[in-house]
């Protein structure tokens, strides 16, 4: 039979059951666009800007069971997607780029659009392919989508030609799609056999999750509950445990961390690490001290011994490792503890930091703590919660309880601001009939907030939450100890109202605390009708977060005398 690649592609996306494709049509991908036109299963979404459309399928990913995919022109259409596949990448989340390409029957040079997107896109994919012949579409299709979920998850970018699109070709036949079968690939027992022993007989061990472990959180619980231990998570794996398990402590365990952290870490001497690779924000800039009993499970090789000795590395998927350490610990006696104790000091500790924060005076501006208490009243247990890059990423993490799995997320290892605005469009789409909500900083929405016009045409019924404050806060904070100045961190003044309706969406102002209960009610209520909304509120940025306060003490601490001596006597200097 024949078929044109253009048809083999719809094809073979129908077959891995994608629900959304994001991007913007070209004359190199206009073919595959108007076979999407006719699929009863999936919906084309045109962005924006196409790396807008990297973070929509970022969030589709993270938040089902449906791959985020890509489809762009080639060239521009690569480089401006370049930062939210390069996100994806360096947080392990699974997406498929699909580009057209130039054709390749042409005896021209110079062809629009033409350029070695492989040799570009090298850095920040698993794998890059160009398809050269109609026989390899579906085949090639297949082998990236499973590429891009097999070990550690990322993006893998593949090129189709425009004369494969458009021209038919001879093909064999339509294969159907098959998932591989998911497995240990190594014997593991020596290494659970000691990471049981390590963990039965410790005083005082701990767990420390990360985004590599948010499918094996039933597994995670119950190791928990064995053995009393207390439980951190990194910032992107917050969703990884339960905020409202007992010995849930919050994000990290350094000084960077919440007291409720700190404290129930302070004395551990045996530490179980999931699906972390301890890199910086994790670690608040390397400033936690991890014991000499490290026993970490990831599914990468490369990140065990990186920063931190293991005592045992078990390679492998978090939930088919726990599931055989839950059933070896389920049947090894596991030294007394006063697990009451425990529990009591984490929820006493938790309250005491809430209480702290409460009594904080914000002035006419709003308490972060009043916002989220509010807030998590206000919705369902599986809100989705999508924060941008900012200070208001850490003020959410340390002040908004997350229940479920893949329920919070946000940019983190790349770090790339402007995340929030597309993420909770493409987390809508992938879960309609779930709450979503963004929070993002002033700075970070300016940067895309042109996709609140693909918001309102599509119905987004979300709420984006602005804290505002004028500055790019995380970064003006830190220049005002060491600088005690603000360099291109003070934002201009954004008519945000005006901005906002022209887009079609709703507007809200949240001025003080007084207006806290009523603006957020109102918000959801709009959202839920399935009006996007833009809920801007006067935060009160004065009082830093535990993790600002513990990164500026960790690297202080860290410099050369020289430069200490430097960076104090130049705050000195500018303060008098």
């Amino acid at each position: 039979m024949k078929r044109t690649a253009a048809w083999l592609t719809r094809y073979a996306l129908e077959q891995l059951n994608i629900k959304h494709t994001f991007g913007i049509p070209g004359v190199h991908n206009t073919e595959i666009y108007d076979e999407l036109a006719q699929s009863d299963s999936i919906e084309p979404i045109l962005v924006t800007h196409e790396g807008h459309g990297a973070f929509m399928a970022d969030a589709v990913t993270r938040s089902s069971d449906s791959m985020g995919t890509l489809l762009i022109v080639p060239a521009a259409g690569a480089t401006h997607a370049a930062s939210g596949i390069a996100e994806a990448s360096l947080d392990g989340i699974a997406m498929l780029v699909i580009s057209g390409g130039v054709r390749t029957d042409s005896k021209f040079s110079y062809q629009l659009h033409d350029m070695d997107q492989h040799k570009m896109l090298e850095a920040i994919t698993k794998k890059t392919f160009k398809v050269t012949r109609h026989q390899d579409v579906v085949a090639t299709l297949f082998e990236a989508y499973d590429l891009a979920n097999d070990g550690e998850p990322g993006p893998v970018f593949v090129e189709i030609p425009v004369n494969l699109q458009l021209d038919r070709g001879e093909i064999s036949d339509l294969p159907m799609y098959k998932a591989p079968i998911k497995s240990l690939a190594h014997a593991i027992d020596a290494q659970l056999a000691q990471a049981v022993a390590l963990l039965a007989n410790a005083k005082s061990p701990a767990i420390f999750v990360g985004w590599g472990g948010v499918e094996a959180s039933d597994c995670t619980e119950q190791i928990a509950d064995l053995l009393h231990s207390p439980v951190a998570t990194t910032l992107q794996g917050l969703s990884a445990f339960s905020a409202k398990h007992p010995l849930h402590t919050g994000m990290g365990f350094g000084p960077a961390a919440v007291p409720a952290a700190t404290n129930a870490f302070k004395e551990c001497d045996c530490l179980l690490a999931i699906g972390t690779r301890f890199a910086e924000i994790a670690t608040g800039s390397f400033g936690v001290i991890v014991p000499e009993n490290l026993i970490h499970i990831d599914i990468n090789p490369n990140v065990f011994n990186a920063n931190y000795p293991a005592k045992v590395a078990i390679e492998g998927d978090a939930g088919a490792v726990l599931a055989a350490l839950l059933q070896m610990l389920q049947q090894t006696k596991i030294r007394d503890k006063d697990a009451k104790a425990i529990k009591q000091a984490i929820k006493r500790d938790k309250q005491s930091y809430i209480d702290e924060w409460l009594a904080h005076d914000s002035g006419d501006r709003v308490n972060p703590a009043v916002f989220f208490q509010h807030l998590r009243r206000s919705l369902d247990d599986d809100a989705l919660v999508i924060a941008d890059d900012g200070n208001h990423t850490f003020l959410t993490a340390e002040l908004m309880p997350c229940y479920r799995a893949k329920h919070f997320f946000s940019p983190t290892d790349f770090n790339c601001m402007g995340y929030a605005i597309p993420a909770v469009i493409g987390a809508k789409l992938a879960n309609p009939e779930k709450q979503v909500v963004g929070i993002i900083g002033d700075g970070a929405f300016m940067m895309t907030q042109s996709e609140l016009f693909s918001a309102s045409s599509l119905g987004i019924g979300a709420i984006f939450t602005i804290f505002n404050d004028g500055e790019l806060a995380q970064i003006s904070q830190a220049q005002k100890v060491p600088y005690n100045a603000a360099t291109c961190t003070v934002l201009p003044e954004f008519k945000f109202k005006a901005l906002v309706e022209a887009t079609g969406c709703r507007y809200i102002r949240l001025q003080n605390n007084d207006e806290v209960a009523e603006q957020i009610s109102k918000a959801v209520l709009l959202s839920e009708q399935g009006i996007p909304v833009v809920l801007d509120v006067n935060i009160d940025y004065s009082k830093k977060t535990r993790f600002t306060k513990g990164i500026i003490s960790t690297n202080l601490k860290r410099m050369n005398l020289p430069t200490k001596v430097r960076m104090i006597s130049r705050a000195l200097w500018r303060r008098i």
